[in-house]
């Protein structure tokens, strides 16, 4: 076992697979010599050359283009956006052609290619720089969405990631880069996509999640112990595919459920979790489903503001007690 970041397991998984598998390399804006703005590929120029971690320019439509050209030729590139807010000057590349490819031409090719970067808020990074942005992709057929939650799930999901046939959309929660440390195995190992885990045993009600909110719900539940409240927190790790099956066994066992996620309300991935489980296990809901998510507005710049805007602990907190009595 070592230690590492959340941000330093993403790099070990990306340079193991790219030592694995020569057709892996890397793209993106200053990810060569600069190691990219936040480091993730630091050391990868001086290990793997500019041929496998290449510079491109300030145009993330072409990073996108290129890499399903590549993808499409054989090669398995993994491209960076520096911020994921820029995805979408890429998004037309990602949902009308990386996504379609293997559709249109009856099965014929496929394009394993991975679109990674920061994305989320609670850094004051201020409009640009701290949208949650996964909902987008989950409505497209042909893409995988993953947003890891700890440094072991964000290497082995990455790792994964790099191995699929498939266009993969891979959100990195970059409040938990530098905060997150723990013990990973010096083993290789995999995260499978479309796995749920169980965060945080409980029996009371049931919080489904993702990203930077896991650790904030089992924040909460720390504090609702001494309500005798007991939650279960389940990180879905996956957005497509979902792992609706774990997500529907803890809410027949609980017979109450929070979703919980840092993306705007309405529009939100937690709407849809909400659909399945008034479909598939009404029967077992004790009361009504809540969510708990951002303000519909954009992301405020101002530290107090978005703390206001931002789901809190004390957010679900007070929504589990309410749940609770219902």
């Amino acid at each position: 076992m070592h230690q590492t970041t959340y941000l330093g397991a993403i790099r070990e998984g990306i340079a193991e697979e790219m030592r694995r598998e020569e057709r892996v390399f890397v793209l993106g804006e200053d990810v060569g010599v600069y190691g990219g703005a936040f480091k993730v590929t630091d050391g990868f120029h001086d290990e793997f050359g500019p041929e496998r971690v290449i510079d491109m320019p300030i145009a993330e439509s072409a990073i996108v283009g290129v890499s399903i050209g590549a993808a499409l030729m054989g090669m398995r590139p993994v491209a960076e956006m520096q911020f994921m807010d820029f995805i979408s000057c890429g998004f037309d590349q990602i949902v009308n052609e990386a996504a379609t490819y293997r559709y249109r031409y009856g099965g014929a090719c496929s394009v394993p290619m991975v679109v990674r970067g920061p994305s989320g808020g609670n850094i004051h990074g201020g409009l640009f720089h701290s949208q949650s942005r996964e909902a987008w992709f989950t409505q497209v057929a042909g893409l995988k969405v993953v947003m890891p939650a700890t440094a072991y799930d964000a290497k082995g999901l990455i790792k994964a990631a790099i191995r699929d046939n498939n266009p993969v959309i891979f959100f990195e929660h970059k409040y938990l880069y530098r905060r997150v440390k723990e013990n990973i195995p010096d083993e290789e190992y995999i995260v499978p996509l479309g796995k749920a885990r169980v965060a945080s045993a409980g029996t009371d009600i049931t919080v489904v999640t993702w990203g930077a909110m896991v650790s904030l719900c089992q924040a909460a539940a720390e504090l609702l112990e001494e309500d005798d409240i007991d939650l279960e927190v389940i990180d879905i790790r996956t957005m497509v595919p979902l792992d609706t099956e774990t997500i529907l066994e803890s809410v027949r066992k609980t017979n109450r459920v929070m979703v919980v996620h840092e993306a705007s309300r309405t529009g939100g991935f937690g709407g849809e979790i909400a659909a399945i489980l008034a479909e598939q296990a009404f029967d077992s809901l004790d009361a009504p489903i809540v969510r708990i998510a951002s303000a519909d507005t954009h992301v405020p710049f101002s530290p107090p503001l978005e703390r206001f805007y931002l789901p809190s602990v004390t957010d679900v907190v007070e929504a589990a007690r309410k749940l609770a009595r219902y």
